[in-house]
């Protein structure tokens, strides 16, 4: 029932009744029971595993059904309104000034039927905070087109007029800001995030080889290339899977990338199974993140993030440039925000705390295998703590070398990190708080750890063992005469 003046509720399509039994989205709540029911009366034999099958397709597509009929969604002129819930119904309504962004997602089975998912970002919150967007699923392609823009084009500033009911605003121009190349899948192999999908599946092959019974397994008999050319030629084929499987994971995600400005928005459109369509809200951003692995660093590649308020599953959805040449990302995060200027190198004091912090765990070991050499006659034991105190000079050296802070007219830089380095710019806006931290070793040493608190992003971004005595001019550089307070800190009276 809709009350007077409020817009009529639309429901999903109905060929989201079979999308969501073929794809067993209401049967995963089964599995529990069924699991039940074949350890209390066992498995008699096909015609047991032909009910079970049968009888859980009809439920599942019952509990599809029933969810159908109950979930409606409405776009009014201030807010979006979804309805759902069998027994026990639920209506969210998120005011439309309060809307982050909206992705349009196209998975492979969803393109199937005609159908896209559409995902609203709103920072109203929700019960319990699980929840932090609205998720329309199963609408046609041109009902999430529609949905979109009319949600988009009515976030508008107090007082400015708003699109008549029913109409949508002619299109307006496209500025590209950047496309992916093929020629950047090069850089996939050095990314541990698609390294992780080849990774997972050898994993997985190996367990599932384990579990084949000894019968069904050939016999290869005894290689004859000796042991050495057997290690080697594994090793050779593993590099070449994990390469090969990162650069088809970096296709799948990445596919046909392409970034541009549309009036007030950004616009990311990408994906060969899923294709999805992010776009954000630029006033809502509040600073961009250049990061690089170690591997990256040494190509000179990079990729570049958004920090937007709000916005739910912020890694992926805020990421402007998933993968490219470092002179790439860095143009388009200076797009965003102002650059502050050249970080500012940190004291030595920092450089030594962390040389110290790298080599600690091996002199720990040196200790220890000095006692079991004596002992036991372990040699090999402080040997490979002398190996990690070693090692732990330039881990520490590297780790310095990272650590930097900047402070400009409108924006302000941190950057820390070695195995994954990150450069992030912030507007001043952007700060709601400021945190400084110290243990026993910083005072000592003079060092504090500053950190701005933001709503974007992971929530705060610190500039790590700065001078103790330059955080409270910092963080006024920074953020304004309301931060002047820490000057007065008793965390930096050391």
């Amino acid at each position: 029932m809709t009350g007077p003046g409020e817009p009529a509720g639309r429901r999903t399509s109905p060929w989201v009744l079979l999308l969501h039994t073929i794809t067993f989205k209401q049967a995963r709540g089964l599995v529990p029971v069924v699991l039940a029911v074949i350890a209390g009366r066992g498995l008699d034999g096909p015609a047991t595993v032909v009910a079970l099958v049968v009888g859980v397709t009809l439920l599942s597509l019952l509990w599809a059904a029933l969810s159908w009929w109950r979930f409606s969604y409405a776009d009014g002129e201030t807010s979006v309104v979804v309805t759902r819930g069998l027994l026990s119904r639920s209506v969210r309504t998120v005011p439309i000034d309060r809307i982050r962004g909206v992705e349009v997602e196209a998975p492979a089975l969803h393109r199937l039927f005609g159908l896209v998912r559409v995902r609203i970002d709103a920072a109203a919150g929700s019960i319990g905070g699980k929840q932090e967007e609205l998720v329309v699923d199963g609408v046609p392609r041109a009902e999430g087109d529609r949905l979109r823009t009319r949600l988009l084009a009515r976030r508008v500033p107090a007082g400015a007029p708003a699109a008549p009911d029913g109409e949508v605003p002619a299109a307006e121009p496209e500025e590209e800001l950047t496309r992916f190349d093929p020629r950047w899948l090069r850089y996939a192999p050095l990314v541990g995030s698609y390294l992780a999908v080849p990774l997972a599946a050898v994993g997985a092959l190996f367990r599932v080889l384990d579990e084949v019974p000894q019968r069904w397994k050939p016999d290869l008999g005894r290689p004859d290339l000796p042991g050495t050319s057997v290690v080697v030629l594994f090793l050779l084929a593993a590099a070449l899977v994990l390469i090969a499987g990162s650069v088809v994971g970096c296709v799948v995600v990445n596919w046909r990338f392409r970034l541009v400005r549309r009036g007030g928005s950004l616009i990311a459109v990408r994906g060969l199974l899923t294709r999805r369509h992010t776009e954000l809200e630029i006033d809502r951003i509040r600073g961009s993140t250049v990061s690089q692995g170690l591997g990256m660093r040494l190509v000179g590649a990079a990729r570049a993030s958004a920090l937007v308020t709000g916005l739910g599953d912020a890694a992926r959805r805020g990421q402007l440039l998933p993968l490219g040449p470092r002179s790439e990302a860095w143009a388009l995060a200076g797009r965003l925000v102002e650059d502050p200027g050249p970080l500012r190198v940190h004291p030595p004091a920092a450089r030594r705390r962390s040389v110290v912090r790298s080599c600690a765990a091996g002199v720990l070991v040196l200790a220890v295998g000095s006692v079991l050499t004596a002992t036991l006659g372990w040699w090999w034991v402080p040997v490979a703590g002398a190996v990690l105190t070693a090692l732990g000079v330039p881990l520490g050296r590297a780790r310095y070398a990272a650590l930097g802070h900047a402070a400009g007219p409108n924006s302000f830089a941190v950057r820390s990190g070695w195995l994954v380095r990150e450069h992030t710019v912030l507007q001043r806006r952007a700060v709601v708080g400021w945190q400084v931290r110290q243990t026993i070793v910083q005072r000592r040493a003079g060092l504090a750890t500053v950190l701005a608190c933001v709503g974007a992003g992971r929530g705060g971004y610190a500039a790590v063992d700065m001078a103790a005595d330059e955080a409270a001019a910092f963080a006024r550089a920074a953020s304004g005469s309301w931060s002047s307070a820490l000057s007065g800190s008793s965390a930096l009276s050391g």
